[in-house]
C-alpha cells in the first residue's frame, strides 16, 4: 500500500492529518513534504496537512486553526458564535484556546489564547469547539450584550443550547 494510502485512510472529516498523527502511521515528516511537493498533500498550516482531492467545507478555517494550535485545542467565544451562524461576527478573526504554550503563528487572524478548558467541549461541524453557551458569554466583550442575546436565540433555536441554558444566558445578559 502506496503512503499516500495510508495518510488518505487517517484523515480527518476536513481531509486534514497532523505531523504528530502521521509519524504514528510510520510516516517521516520527509515523506509528508515529498508527498506535498508531489500535489498529493497541501500544507495548511504548520505541521498540518490537508488531501487537496477532499471537497471544501465552510467550517474547514476553523478546523485548520484547531488542528494548527495542537493537542487539546478548541475553537473560542466568538468563532463558536460564527462557526454555528448565530449572530454576525468578524469574519477576519478566528479565536482558538489551547491548553499548551503556542510559541508559532498559527495563519493571519488567528489568536490563540493559553487556557485551560473551563468546561467541556463539544465537536460542532466536526470542530472542537468551547460549548455554546460558554462561548456566547466569552464572546459578550467583542459582540455586546445585544448581539449575544441574538445568538443566544439562535443557538435554543439551533438546539445548540437547553432552555434552562438560554434562561441563564437571559439573566446574565440584562
Amino acid at each position: 500500500m502506496a503512503i499516500i494510502d495510508d495518510i488518505y485512510g487517517n484523515v480527518d472529516d476536513f481531509g486534514l492529518i497532523t505531523s504528530a498523527e502521521a509519524r504514528e502511521l510510520g510516516v517521516s515528516n520527509k515523506e509528508l513534504v515529498q508527498q506535498a511537493r508531489r500535489g498529493k498533500l497541501v500544507r495548511v498550516a504548520r505541521g498540518v496537512y490537508r488531501m487537496p482531492v477532499w471537497p471544501y467545507q465552510e467550517a474547514a478555517p476553523y478546523a485548520i486553526a484547531v488542528r494548527a494550535a495542537g493537542e487539546g485545542a478548541y475553537l473560542y467565544g466568538e468563532s463558536v458564535v460564527a462557526l454555528l451562524g448565530l449572530a454576525p461576527t468578524d469574519p477576519t478573526r478566528i479565536w482558538v484556546a489551547s491548553p499548551g504554550r503556542v510559541r508559532r503563528s498559527i495563519g493571519d487572524g488567528v489568536t490563540v489564547l493559553g487556557m485551560q478548558p473551563a468546561g467541556p467541549t463539544d465537536f460542532y461541524e466536526g470542530v472542537r469547539c468551547q460549548r455554546a453557551s460558554d462561548a456566547i458569554r466569552a464572546a459578550v466583550p467583542r459582540i455586546g450584550f445585544e448581539r449575544a442575546r441574538e445568538a443566544a436565540g439562535a443557538a435554543l433555536r439551533g438546539g445548540f443550547i437547553t432552555k434552562a441554558e438560554h434562561e441563564a444566558l437571559e439573566g446574565e445578559l440584562r
